[in-house]
């Protein structure tokens, strides 16, 4: 079988390199977004995908508005592949594109369609709480993850994973995926699957405002913000910007899922009446709880504006807190 990949970050790596090794797959080409300034130096570096193409000395092609480049459109017919297999490229595609291979485009989605189609779909699903979450392979059709089902496998999701932990075993998981995929398509054994519209939910690119933490929220919702989010949430203390980076809720609730250092803390915290955003306790090791409109957050991890990222002990020492301080808009 002849595929072409279409794939942008890292998150795609890990299914081109499954696809190279097929033995009865031949990857002759890949489409990848253009060049762009990355990293601090904001030097001008390929995209984790192109790297590994060009290590298997592929063919790629690059463009901004791959849809009206007729020169990269006319090489791509002339491949006669017998798919284009499409994972996180960046770019949504034509009519006259989706028509071209002959079993069609096939898309690796990073969520257990029809929920969470778009941009961000393990973002949003840790933000909202969900135990699950998995891989869809789908046929493309012309709109945001719409087209009809294929196949797809779940993961439980622990309570203290965040979205790179995640999307690193999403990103193992789709290789082997799109395999049985295509292995399926070709031998005619997988009948696609609608998506039933009125179960769909959308996945939009994350915003700065998605950032900013509101301790009258409870924990829990605090918590999932966090690590879905991760590692850009913020909040104010003693006057500057204070990034946090890691959680975890406290309470009976979550003792049976949390580490036995961190359950630990459910025994040892006073009860509190304190307003949102109030440390109530400084753990030993562990960091400050603070108080939020419904039950306790340990702050695991957290980086004050133009420091280096700390543990939430290193943190409670180095700037010597004290309980009865606030996070929040207040401390400014």
């Amino acid at each position: 079988m002849k595929l072409i990949y279409w794939g942008t970050p890292q998150f795609a790596v890990p299914s081109l390199e499954r696809l190279l090794q097929a033995p009865d797959i031949e990857v002759v080409g890949v489409v990848t977004q253009p060049d762009k300034r990355r990293g601090r130096g904001s030097k001008v570096s390929p995209s984790p995908v192109k790297g590994v193409a060009m290590e298997a000395g592929l063919p790629i092609w690059q463009s901004h508005n791959i849809k009206k480049d007729q020169g990269i459109l006319a090489e791509l017919r002339s491949q006669g592949a017998d798919a284009f297999v499409v994972v996180a490229y960046g770019q949504l595609l034509s009519p006259e594109i989706l028509a071209m291979p002959r079993l069609g485009c096939i898309n690796s989605h990073g969520s257990l369609l029809p929920k969470y189609r778009g941009a961000a779909p393990i973002q949003w699903g840790l933000y909202h709480g969900e135990p699950l979450a998995g891989i869809t392979t789908m046929l493309m059709d012309e709109g945001m993850d719409t087209g009809d089902m294929l196949l797809n496998k779940s993961i439980e999701i622990g309570l203290l994973e965040n979205t790179l932990d995640v999307a690193i075993r999403l990103a193992d998981l789709s290789g082997d995926l799109l395999i049985d995929t295509l292995n399926q398509l070709d031998q005619h054994t997988i009948t696609p699957t609608p998506q039933d519209p009125e179960q769909a939910n959308y996945a939009p690119l994350i915003q700065k405002s998605d950032f900013s933490l509101d301790w009258s929220r409870s924990a829990i919702a605090l918590h999932n913000q966090v690590r879905g989010f991760s590692p850009s949430c913020v909040t104010q203390f003693r006057e500057s910007g204070l990034k946090i980076m890691a959680t975890a809720p406290l309470g009976e609730a979550y003792a049976a899922v949390l580490p036995k250092e961190l359950a630990a803390l459910t025994q040892v915290m006073p009860t509190s009446d304190a307003d949102p955003g109030s440390i109530v306790y400084i753990a030993p090791q562990q960091g400050p709880v603070v108080q939020t409109g419904d039950g306790l957050l340990l702050l695991r991890s957290l980086q004050m504006a133009g420091k280096r990222r700390q543990s939430g002990g290193d943190f409670a020492n180095g700037f010597r807190l004290s309980m009865g301080e606030q996070l929040g808009e207040t401390a400014a």
